[in-house]
C-alpha cells in the first residue's frame, strides 16, 4: 500500500469523517501516512494515539492569537537559506523540507511538504561555505524536512564534506524515519552515516511506545550496531502521551531499543495546534512522576523552545524548598529533607 496522501484516501480507509472544515486543515498542512503508521493504528478508537498524530483534524482550523507562523524563529537565525544559526557553537543544516510523514503538531508545518524540495547544489554549496567560514561552529544538525529522506548516495557526499571541516567535531541527525519508515534504513543508508573524524549522532523522534514496531526496533538496531550514538526526542502531546503510564512505557522501551531519551519537548506555539498542548505545569508534574518511576537512564530533559528563536531552555521541576537554615529537598516520592547550606 503507498503513504496516504489525500482527504479522499483516508476516508477510505476509515479514519475521517466527512467534515467541510478538513480542507482548510489539509491546506494548511501536507497529508502523509506510511503504510507502517496505517498498520498501528486502532480503528476502533476514535482517540487512538497513533491517528491522533498524522490524521487532519477540524481543530487545526481554530488558530489562536498568541499562536506563530514561525513558533522558533527559524526565519530571523537564517543568514543563508538552509542554515539556522541560533546558538554560536552550531547550526541547523536543512538539506529538505520533505518528510515520510507529516506530524499535525509539526513546529515547521507550514514550511514542510510537497515544494520543499532539497537544496539546489549553489544552496548547498553555500551553506557549507557559511559552516566553513566560521571556525566557532563545532556541531552540525541536520534536519529538515527529514534529511534521511535523501538518497544514501546525496547523505553520504553531505556528510563528507561536513566532515571535511576541521572545526566541525560533531555531526548530528534528526530523523523520524527509523520509526515511521523502516525500510529506508538500508545497509547503504547506515553505510553513509560513517564520518571519517567528526563524531556522527543521532536523534530519533518517538512520541509512544506502539510506533515501536518490530520493524523499526530492527532498524534502530541496525543502527545501534553500526557503532551510531541514539538519542530520543519525544514532543507532549495532549491525548498522545500526556500520562505518566503512557510516557514511562515509551522511556523504558526507547532505552531497551538502546535509545537515550534527550528532550521531552513541551509543544510550540504553531498556528491550529492548541488541542495538542498541555500547560507546562502539567508536563512538570509528569516529570516529576517519571523521576520516582524511571532511573536516570530512562529520564529525558523536558525543555521549553523559547518562541522568538531564543533557544531552548530546561523547564523541569525543582526540589529545593526555601529555609532560613537549611535547604528543603524534595526526594523523588514526595518527601522533603533538610540539607545545610
Amino acid at each position: 500500500m503507498p503513504t496516504l496522501r489525500t482527504l479522499k484516501a483516508l476516508q477510505r480507509e476509515g479514519l475521517l469523517p466527512v467534515d467541510p472544515r478538513l480542507a482548510e486543515a489539509a491546506d494548511a498542512m501536507a497529508i502523509a501516512i506510511t503504510p507502517e503508521m496505517l498498520a498501528l493504528i486502532d480503528r476502533a478508537d476514535p482517540a487512538d494515539p497513533i491517528a491522533r498524530q498524522f490524521v487532519p483534524s477540524a481543530a487545526e482550523t481554530e488558530i489562536a492569537a498568541d499562536e506563530l507562523s514561525d513558533p522558533i524563529g527559524d526565519e530571523a537565525r537564517s543568514p543563508v537559506k538552509g542554515i539556522v544559526h541560533r546558538y554560536p557553537d552550531r547550526v541547523l543544516l536543512k538539506p529538505l523540507h520533505v518528510c515520510p510523514v507529516y506530524c499535525r503538531f509539526c513546529f515547521r508545518r507550514e514550511k514542510v511538504g510537497p515544494g520543499g524540495e532539497a537544496l539546489s547544489a549553489d544552496e548547498l554549496a553555500a551553506a557549507i561555505a557559511y559552516i566553513k567560514a566560521r571556525p566557532e561552529i563545532w556541531e552540525v544538525i541536520l534536519t529538515g524536512g527529514d534529511p534521511l529522506m535523501l538518497a544514501p548516495r546525496r547523505l553520504a557526499r553531505l556528510i563528507a564534506a561536513l566532515d571535511a571541516i576541521d572545526h566541525v567535531d560533531v555531526i548530528r541527525i534528526h530523523s523520524r524515519v527509523p520509526i515511521v519508515d523502516p525500510s529506508r534504513v538500508t545497509d547503504d543508508l547506515v553505510a553513509s552515516l560513517k564520518p571519517s573524524r567528526a563524531a556522527l549522532w543521532f536523534a530519533v523522534h518517538c512520541n509512544h511506545a506502539r510506533e515501536l514496531s518490530a520493524a523499526t526496533r530492527a532498524s534502530l538496531a541496525r543502527l545501534a550496531d553500526a557503532g551510531i550514538p541514539l538519542m530520543g526526542q519525544t514532543v507532549l502531546l495532549a491525548g498522545v502521551n500526556d500520562e505518566v503510564e503512557t510516557l514511562e512505557a515509551l522511556m523504558r522501551a526507547l532505552v531497551t531499543c538502546r535509545v537515550k531519551p534527550y528532550y521531552l519537548h513541551h509543544p510550540d506555539l504553531v498556528r491550529g495546534t492548541g488541542h495538542f498542548r498541555v500547560s507546562i505545569e502539567r508536563g512538570q508534574a509528569l516529570m516529576k512522576a517519571l523521576r520516582g518511576r524511571l532511573s536516570g537512564l530512562a529520564q529525558p530533559t523536558y525543555v521549553l523552545d523559547v518562541p522568538g528563536g531564543h533557544g531552548k531552555v530546561p523547564i523541569g521541576p525543582g526540589y529545593l524548598g526555601d529555609d532560613p537554615d537549611a535547604l528543603l529537598v524534595e526526594d523523588a516520592f514526595g518527601g522533603r529533607h533538610r540539607y545545610p547550606r
